[in-house]
């Protein structure tokens, strides 16, 4: 069960079509209508109680199930009551067809509503009508609607009070809806909050906490105007273990200040295009069981609030850091994680340019490092890459981006790190195709991926987080080679004549909400090369 639905703003008898049936569910239907149709052969299915029927449904996919619901009556019935999950359209045009659609699914705990810019959305009295049928509601996606006022949230609010994740954007309505949702549903423990229109009208009333602060365990705030109304809440989520701020005007030291004042769970910080300070580095020090942290164009940031990072949270398993090519971050900053986070096994570096010195002393201390990002550095060559090559043990899946290496560095992991499972190597001049080919046939198993394209001026600074209205990243563009076996060539220990490059000048893009994520960028493609670490 559990299944998901997209479901349009018609009659659900004008729903269920044949779809493509490619999947074995959609053909153990296709056979099951075929004897209904003929009437060969005896109909044991007629014989399993519904709760079986429904069991069996869950392993079919959303058109699978779909085309299962025209084969009877019970089977429709059945498939119905046995769905958790729907995606509504959510146009304005949705109201009227509400009561058919909710007495078909009525086991519906989890209901995402999008709405296209062009169109009007539903207004208050549509998700009114669906919080009275859906009272066991547990999770909320709203995208786009637009006409959602106060009013409609607070009375959503009071008839879905078991509500678990709550997730807006593009919406219209202010503090006093959110408010709404957070006093009245205990048991909220995801809330994420893009582009809410209805508090950057400068109103002084604050967010939160409201009872749900006792049970939040995620808050994820982007591109809001007024991000800051939600410091009360921040501050009074006791439980909170992952903040996600992301191109939020305002300044947040004193935010960070207040929340280390008290005792917190936090685990997980993301930061983008923010204006923190190395004071509130220093407030994010206080975490001591801090895990993941993002840094990602945090111009004020320097390397004293990395040190103090450094020298207090020492379970810090994953750290990112997008320096901007200011250089306020660099060897000291990382001299420090070196030395004091030996739990480290993932570090994304974009626009820091390290020396020889620390990378040296990360690649020693740092033994359970599995996952290395570097991109755009001007000081990262051959030694250095040669350096990761003989001392990072531990690696398993290794990037770089724009930086002046050539076949001489990038030769040395055909002996070099031999957990390595898959390379990456983009936009470097210096690397060529000879090269990796020959890096196929020395390791057959590793996985070496290789654009040796032209580098592009602007094509290298992009923001972390700019893929849908909560979707973090954008997929990299299709590589010029990806190879998973070795070639069937001859192997030989003489490696291509290797040949030099430089890295080209970057173009730091200042604006607030522009671009893409390259780190983001980096682990997709680690996670679609069959990585199993949570990314």
């Amino acid at each position: 069960m559990g299944q998901s639905s997209s479901i349009h703003a018609l009659p659900p008898t004008h729903r269920h079509g044949h779809t493509n049936m490619s999947h074995h569910g959609s053909a153990v239907a296709s056979e099951i209508l075929h004897r209904t149709d003929s009437g060969c052969g005896e109909d044991y299915i007629s014989e399993l109680p519904d709760e079986c029927l429904a069991s069996i449904f869950q392993f079919l996919s959303s058109g699978d199930r779909k085309s299962c619901s025209l084969v009877s009556r019970r089977w429709v019935r059945v498939e119905g009551q046995s769905r958790h999950r729907l995606a509504l359209s959510a146009h304005s045009d949705l109201l009227p067809h509400v009561p058919s659609l909710f007495s078909r699914f009525d086991a519906v705990t989890k209901i995402a509503l999008r709405c296209d810019r062009r169109s009007i959305s539903i207004d208050d009295d549509t998700l009114v009508l669906i919080s009275l049928r859906c009272r066991n509601l547990t999770r909320l996606k709203l995208r786009g609607c637009r006409e959602l006022t106060d009013v409609g949230m607070a009375a959503f609010a009071k008839n879905c009070k078991s509500l678990k994740k709550f997730s807006c954007g593009s919406c219209m309505f202010g503090v006093k809806g959110m408010n709404a949702v957070l006093d009245h549903c205990s048991s909220l423990e995801e809330l994420s909050v893009k582009r809410l229109r209805g508090i950057n009208d400068g109103v002084a009333e604050q967010i939160g906490p409201g009872v749900a602060a006792s049970s939040l365990k995620t808050i994820c705030l982007k591109e809001l105007y007024n991000g800051q109304a939600f410091g009360p809440l921040i501050i009074g989520a006791k439980n909170l273990r992952s903040l996600k701020l992301l191109r939020c005007f305002g300044d947040w030291d004193r935010i960070f200040e207040m929340v280390a004042n008290r005792k917190n769970s936090l685990v997980e910080i993301h930061l983008e295009r923010l204006q923190v300070t190395d004071a509130g580095l220093m407030a994010i020090s206080n975490f001591s069981d801090l895990e993941v942290l993002h840094l990602v164009k945090t111009p004020e940031c320097t390397n004293l609030g990395i040190v103090s990072v450094a020298e207090r949270c020492k379970m810090l398993r994953k750290l990112h850091i997008d320096g901007w090519r200011t250089n306020r971050i660099g060897n000291e900053g990382l001299i420090a994680i070196a030395k004091n986070c030996g739990n480290l096994q993932e570090l994304v570096l974009i626009g820091v340019n390290p020396s020889s010195i620390s990378l040296e002393s990360l690649a020693t201390n740092c033994q359970k490092l599995e996952r290395l990002a570097l991109c755009g550095s001007e000081t990262i060559g051959d030694l250095e890459i040669s350096c990761i090559a003989a001392k990072c043990m531990a690696l398993k899946k290794l990037c770089i981006k724009g930086c002046p290496v050539s076949d001489q560095g990038i030769e040395s992991f055909a002996w070099g790190c031999p957990n390595l499972m898959k390379i990456k190597v983009k936009k470097c001049r210096g690397v060529t195709s000879d090269l990796a080919d020959w890096l196929r046939v020395r390791r057959g198993s590793l996985v070496v991926n290789l654009d040796v394209c032209e580098v592009e001026a602007d094509g290298l600074y992009v923001s972390a987080s700019d893929g849908g209205a909560q979707d973090d990243g954008v997929e990299f563009p299709s590589m010029v080679s990806q190879v998973g076996a070795a070639a069937a060539a001859p192997v030989t220990d003489a490696a291509p004549s290797s040949s030099s490059g430089r890295t080209s000048f970057f173009k730091p893009r200042f604006g607030l909400f522009g671009g893409r994520s390259l780190a983001a960028c980096t682990f997709r493609w680690w996670s679609n090369t069959g990585s199993n670490d949570s990314l």
